[in-house]
């Protein structure tokens, strides 16, 4: 199941990325279309939020079926609503038949392995690992901060995740207009390092109202980042394209994906090691320890802040599309007729 899972979900998310990079071809266009992506899929990720929460009972292995089982009515009521599905326009097909007819083909290790050598590409997949692990990591974490940390039951869940919610929805177009001035890689930088920040908080936090609290600033500073993840990383696919002389975002987006597994990985293994390590007790009755309770901290704050400190230490040092070069991108696309 978790093979079956992982292939149907590469198989949507790498035409999703690819898609929102041909699509949306101005900065303002990928900057209008992140702030949608933001909040409109939000919204329905904040209800199923709500599901699981409310039905869930610790060790109650039936409330966590009929949660999950709403959870899936949910998502195929997703799946109808996209049966329609993203419908290119002949400009965009002619756009990749230029390129693909007039170059070599070539096969996907080649097109892997060139593409694994342009720094920003290199940049953006190591920003976008280290970020996601960071973020996996924090909110597996929920359960057990809610449970062995705070003693409250998993429907308090809610009451943080409606602050990041609201606190996420206000706050994108302070974000848009902050990316539009300054520029979508300045302003992912700024993001990284206030993520970084705030998963220190979590070292500390004791009561509900911390919590949420800390959970509003969250969703008000992870707004920089969806706003800005978008552009970032379709401006390092417009460069592959120019290098290349053809679209291919599709390939560039599932190596992405890939990496993007790799962390989900990575959350996992860390889980094992802090848990056995810090003697956590998996009885869902059970008191845990004070060393236990402090692994808690570490893979729900510790850690993330790490992750998302070396991202922003590796964008900050060796990702160069910005100013004068990037804006070049849009004109040398036109120029090759791309």
């Amino acid at each position: 199941m978790a093979c079956l899972f992982d292939m149907f979900y590469s198989l949507f998310n790498i035409h999703l990325s690819a898609g929102y990079i041909i699509h949306f071809r101005t900065d303002a266009e990928r900057r209008r279309a992140s702030a949608i992506n933001a909040t409109i899929p939000l919204i329905l990720a904040l209800i199923i939020s709500f599901t699981i929460p409310l039905i869930y009972i610790y060790g109650d292995r039936a409330s966590m079926i009929l949660a999950q089982s709403l959870v899936v009515l949910l998502l195929a009521f997703c799946v109808l609503i996209l049966i329609p599905g993203i419908r290119e326009s002949v400009d965009l097909k002619e756009r990749f038949l230029r390129g693909y007819e007039k170059t070599e083909r070539e096969s996907y290790f080649k097109t892997m392995k060139s593409a694994l050598k342009r720094k920003n590409f290199m940049v953006t997949l190591l920003i976008v690992l280290l970020a996601t692990l960071g973020s996996t990591l924090y909110y597996a974490s929920g359960v057990y901060f809610m449970k062995d940390i705070l003693g409250l039951p998993l429907s308090y869940a809610i009451y943080t995740s409606l602050a990041g919610f609201v606190a996420l929805i206000i706050f994108i177009p302070f974000w848009s207009n902050i990316s539009k001035k300054y520029g979508h890689a300045k302003t992912m930088e700024l993001s990284l390092f206030l993520i970084t920040l705030l998963y220190i908080s979590f070292l500390w936090i004791i009561t509900i109202w911390e919590a949420i609290i800390f959970n509003f600033i969250g969703g008000f500073i992870v707004g920089a980042y969806y706003i800005a993840l978008g552009p970032v990383v379709a401006d390092v696919y417009d460069e592959c394209t120019i290098s290349t002389g053809k679209h291919q975002e599709a390939m560039y987006a599932g190596m992405q994906t890939f990496f993007i597994r790799i962390a989900i990985i990575g959350q996992a293994i860390i889980f094992v090691i802090i848990h056995i390590t810090t003697g956590y007790n998996p009885d869902p009755q059970a008191k845990q320890t004070s060393l236990a309770i402090l692994g808690i901290r570490i893979h729900m704050g510790l850690i993330p802040s790490l992750c998302t400190f070396a991202a922003f230490l590796i964008m900050l040092k060796y990702y160069d599309l910005i100013g004068e070069k990037q804006k070049a991108l849009k004109n040398q696309l036109k120029q090759m007729n791309l």
